[in-house]
């Protein structure tokens, strides 16, 4: 019941921090946006997953840059592909607008499917959308556990035929600093040029 209540105060939390960052960031040349909107949220922590390419992963593997992370899976028939694609748009106008910047931002998509999603269907899937959209995936459990410190919800029903089950999720993409800190619930429903634009303000 207290995960349960956390889940749910972590999820208000996004939402009243992404209102907060569409009608309180500043824009291209303001002063700075004061505190990220994630800056008191208990969400991140330490992590051991496995990549797409087979290897083992860790937060620490990502010491100094941002991290945009994700949680779905790549048999979405229309959330995550949707918001993956503004995901790698964003990523293009980021390096268009700040390539230093860009190279310090690492997006990562984690699946929490990991019965079908594959190192083989995940390096597709990835490389669909942007060359450096890192996929991530690992037990049920581990998952279980990190969705839950992420501040974000996922849940395979049970008993579902092995081809055809669909997974309940958020689709946040939160951004964490270079020290795993978290900083903001990005707007994806903002262009992408807005998108890399709310990166850049909350990129110190």
């Amino acid at each position: 019941m207290n995960d349960l209540r956390r889940t749910r105060t972590l999820l208000a939390l996004l939402v009243a921090a992404a209102i907060a960052a569409c009608s309180g960031g500043a824009g291209e040349g303001d002063a700075p946006p004061g505190p990220p909107p994630l800056e008191d949220a208990a969400m991140g922590g330490p992590f051991e997953l496995t990549s797409e390419t087979g290897e083992t992963v860790r937060d620490t593997d990502f010491a100094g840059q941002y991290r945009l992370i994700y949680f779905g899976y790549t048999f979405c028939p229309d959330v995550c592909p949707v918001d993956m694609q503004k995901l790698g748009q964003a990523m293009r106008a980021l390096e268009e607008r700040d390539a230093d910047l860009a190279a310090r931002v690492q997006p990562i998509f984690i699946s929490v499917d990991p019965g079908r999603d594959t190192p083989e269907v995940l390096t597709e899937f990835t490389d669909s959308f942007h060359p450096r959209l890192l996929g991530l995936t690992g037990s049920p459990e581990v998952l279980a556990d990190m969705v839950q410190r992420y501040g974000s919800y996922a849940e395979i029903p049970e008993g579902q035929n092995a081809e055809g089950y669909l997974v309940n999720h958020s689709n946040n993409v939160i951004m964490y600093g270079p020290e795993g800190e978290p900083l903001v619930n990005l707007d994806m429903s903002a262009s992408p040029e807005d998108v890399a634009a709310e990166i850049d303000r909350w990129a110190s």
